[in-house]
């Protein structure tokens, strides 16, 4: 190789864009959450069956595994929904998650507001490129 050697673009697919920005989106999701264990105050929470004023019992354990089962598919729907169907989902997902990240990080630690304006950046370009989605 000469030093004047350029690198081959390569084009990646918008399916392959869109799943790998949703496992990031997870990984952050993930680590943010998992970092509140660090915190005495959110310890006492959990230990007095509340997190985020909502009581912790099955209906809620339930609607968090629901909310996070939901982008952990779109990692593996993102590549084999129909192109029509998957643009829709993944604007309107990205949108709503947006939505509630951002509702959750009010008030919160600087760690979690971090995290969550990643998570809002991620979710952002997966609206952006199902919304430009190239035509056939």
């Amino acid at each position: 190789m000469t030093a004047g050697t350029k690198l081959e673009p390569s084009l990646v697919n918008v399916r392959i864009k869109i799943s790998a920005l949703w496992t990031s989106m997870l990984f952050v999701f993930v680590y943010v959450d998992l970092f509140s264990l660090y915190r005495r105050d959110f310890r006492a929470d959990l230990e007095a069956g509340e997190v985020g004023g909502f009581t912790i019992n099955q209906a809620f354990l339930l609607g968090v595994t629901a909310y996070v089962v939901i982008p952990s598919l779109m990692v593996f729907l993102a590549l084999v929904l129909r192109p029509r169907v998957n643009r829709i989902v993944n604007i309107a997902l990205g949108i709503v998650y947006s939505l509630t990240i951002i509702a959750g990080a009010i008030g919160e630690w600087n760690y979690y507001i971090l995290g969550s304006a990643v998570e809002v950046a991620l979710l952002a370009a997966i609206v952006y490129y199902a919304w430009t989605w190239p035509r056939e």
